[in-house]
């Protein structure tokens, strides 16, 4: 829920600009938007890094769709009364965050920017806004806690061998470490083509083959993060690997065990071992949703990954409004899948969801801007939602439920016969 106590018509203070770093306005000059940062990242990255970072499945149709649908959106502001600069702080599953953004998992995106998941967990502790690590991680669960402890959640993916021994470890090792919330993947049930990444010379397992070492050699700002933090390897799960680390090893050991999307009986297997907030990521259905609601899960992520693995599925801020309806308040909405601005979080919130999490975009910041990156995104995330929210006539973020919205790419309840 949106923390209602910020939305008070008061004097807000105005941010002293003198007393931002000379280095953070140079950068805001220079970057701007979450665009400019995947220009410079296109130029400064190894090519292979930045097919990984920027491409999709089939033809990129699904991002672009993404991309189109939010673009599509219209916002009426309401005017006559004083708005100071709004907050955008907000309560997600009953603690606060800084903004409703959030930095959406990422497997292995050690390979588009290495290190990528330490600088991640920094920034995102840092602004006090969730960071969702991924299971194939370059850094164990324990590490990512320590880094940050107030903001880490964890995604899992499907461990069916052997009765969940690997999935429900880690749920208790997420519980020891303080993880804030668990994410149960349901879009990737299968591994997809994505032809950018092929024609660029990526292979799984992941390795440096002399074509992408060559590419690398353009790039210093990859190799020095390279050196400083190695060829990604996922390293939580290793305890389970029985010494079998390398990365052909280790590859084949997630091949073997991981693949498909959690049932019902396994969501509630899960539902049982976790008694923190526990979210389905891939939800695009009113049905999934409905039923979602009924196994107790606390929040969902509409998403279609990103456009990542297959390009037919529709945009998620257009399935957002009726799972939204569906959903009536009884969890909490993520959307997740072509936010590149604080607008387009504005935008999910008006339209039913309680924040708007990003991946591909934060990826572009580290090959823009390495690790500085990710905090700038998340600050250009924030001073754009404060001027949509003030734009718009909103006190705070909670006001957006009230704002007009034209969406046409919607879908309605008609267009699922089997809703009654």
């Amino acid at each position: 829920m949106v923390d209602k106590s910020t939305c008070v018509n008061k004097k807000e203070k105005k941010v002293n600009e003198s007393l931002i770093l000379p280095a953070q306005r140079k950068l805001k000059r220079r970057f701007p938007t979450a665009q400019d940062l995947r220009i410079r990242a296109r130029k400064k990255l190894p090519n292979f890094a930045f097919e990984y970072v920027d491409g999709g499945a089939g033809s990129d149709k699904g991002i672009i769709r993404n991309w189109d649908a939010f673009d599509s959106i219209e916002l009426v502001p309401r005017y006559g009364k004083v708005v100071a600069p709004p907050p955008t702080n907000i309560t997600l599953f009953g603690k606060g965050y800084s903004a409703p953004v959030g930095i959406s998992p990422i497997g292995g995106p050690g390979t588009g920017f290495p290190g990528a998941e330490t600088y991640f967990a920094r920034a995102a502790q840092a602004a006090g806004v969730p960071y969702t690590l991924g299971v194939l991680s370059a850094i164990t669960i324990e590490q990512a806690a320590t880094i940050a402890p107030d903001v880490l959640w964890l995604q899992l993916y499907r461990f069916p061998r052997k009765n969940h021994s690997i999935g429900l470890d880690l749920v208790k090792r997420a519980e020891a470490a303080g993880v804030q919330a668990l994410m149960l993947t349901w879009d990737s049930p299968v591994r997809t083509t994505r032809p950018r990444e092929v024609k660029s010379g990526i292979m799984a397992p992941f390795k440096l083959t002399n074509r992408l070492r060559l590419d690398a050699l353009s790039s210093p700002s990859w190799l020095l993060s390279m050196l400083r933090n190695g060829i990604p390897r996922f390293v939580s799960l290793r305890p389970y690997m029985e010494g079998r680390t390398g990365i052909q090893e280790s590859t084949e050991f997630i091949q073997a065990e991981s693949g498909g999307a959690f049932t019902w009986e396994e969501v509630a297997l899960y539902r049982d071992a976790w008694r923190g907030p526990l979210l389905i990521k891939g939800v695009l259905h009113p049905e999934d949703a409905k039923r979602a609601i009924a196994a107790g899960i606390d929040g969902l992520v509409v998403t279609n990954h990103g456009g990542r693995q297959i390009d037919a599925l529709p945009a998620s801020i257009d399935a957002l409004p009726v799972i939204s309806e569906q959903v009536n308040g009884k969890a909490e909405i993520i959307v997740d899948s072509g936010i590149r601005s604080g607008v387009d979080v504005a935008r999910a919130i008006a339209l039913g969801a309680n924040a708007g999490f990003s991946g591909k975009a934060f990826l572009w910041s580290l090959g823009a801007l390495g690790a500085r990156g990710p905090g700038h995104l998340i600050n250009l995330f924030k001073d754009d939602l404060s001027a949509t929210l003030g734009q718009l006539g909103c006190h705070c973020v909670e006001d957006l439920r009230a704002v007009t919205v034209r969406h046409p790419g919607a879908y309605s309840r008609d267009d699922f016969s089997s809703l009654d």
